[in-house]
This record gives C-alpha cells, structure tokens and sequence, in this order.
C-alpha cells in the first residue's frame, strides 16, 4: 500500500462516518456534528485531488487505485446527495440525475477498458466534481450557520452551485457517451 492507496482507503472508510455525522448534525443541538461532518466533507475532497496528484507525479499509480479512487470519490458524493435528498435539503430528481451519471460513466469507463482504451477524465468532467464539492461542502456549511443570515448566504450560493453541477454533470455526461460512441456497437 502506497500513500495515495492509503488515502484513498481513508477516504472510503470515512463516507459512514460522515454520514453518521451529517444526520446527528441535521438534528437539533447537533451544531458540533453538522461542523464535524463539513470538515470531513472538506478533508476528504482535499484527499482526492492530492492521491491522484501523488500517483502521477511518483510514478505510484496501481490497479487498486485506478478502480478504487473513483469509487471512493463516487461514494463520498453520492452519500452525500442521498442524505441531502432525505433531508428536504435537494429534490431527489437532481440527485438521480447525478447518480445515474456516474453509473454511466463508470459504465462506459470499464467498457472502454476492457477493449483496452483508457477515457481521461475531460476538463468538463473535473468541472463537475469541483461543482459538485463545492455545493455538497456549501450545504453542509449552512448547516451549522443555519440561525445566522451566513447560513442563508451559504444555502442560496450552494443552490446557485447545485444548479450548475447539474447542468455540467449533464453535459459531461453526454460527452462522455459522444467519446464512446464507437465503443457501443449494438452487435
């Protein structure tokens, strides 16, 4: 196990955890979790920009990383959007939107793999994910700061950002389907 493997084991083991945190936080007096879970949310995003950056620039990229590091970030951010959607925070619509993506992109992915062809993540695909953190991170910010007009701020801007992550999660969805067009032949 090498350190952006590690990182990204920690990341993996920490999504109940932050559920955990996110629902004790969503309850009244529960100041301290909603702080604990935003911190992990932030942590975390933090862990998977640096264990791909690692990987890279030190020669460590390994199988295990290659499936698990999307997993653990696709995990982190879907948990995050389920617990949104049983809170009322989001309509669950956004969230299925945003979910069945990542299913098809880890779908075409792992196709475009097995015929030995490696997609990288495009410029509208990192797009997405910085939205898609930044929204999850400005929710999970409101939480704490809900009695003060800072929370209200947070929630209207994380709205603003949850609006475009989806627009952008749509659109790299469909550029990814484009960049596979040959890979699904219906023979």
């Amino acid at each position: 196990m090498n350190l952006p493997n590690i990182l990204t084991v920690i990341r993996m083991a920490i999504v109940p955890v932050f559920i955990v945190c996110y629902y004790l936080g969503a309850g009244a007096g529960g100041t301290g979790f909603a702080i604990a879970a935003f911190v992990i949310f932030v942590a975390a995003s933090i862990t998977d920009a640096m264990d791909g950056h690692l990987a890279r620039s030190r020669g460590l990229e390994t199988n295990f990383g290659k499936l698990m590091d999307p997993l653990a970030d696709k995990a982190l951010t879907a948990a995050a959007f389920i617990c949104f959607v049983d809170t009322g925070t989001i309509p669950s619509w956004m969230a299925i939107v945003i979910i069945i993506r990542e299913f098809l992109v880890t779908g075409l992915r792992s196709v475009a793999a097995s015929s030995g062809v490696v997609i990288a993540a495009g410029n509208s695909g990192k797009l997405k994910t910085v939205l898609q953190m930044v929204t999850i991170s400005l929710f999970l910010l409101s939480v704490p700061l809900s009695s003060m007009v800072a929370g209200s701020l947070a929630r209207l801007v994380a709205t603003v950002c949850l609006w475009s992550a989806l627009a952008v999660t749509v659109y790299s969805g469909v550029e990814y389907v484009w960049k596979c067009r040959g890979l699904l032949n219906m023979k």
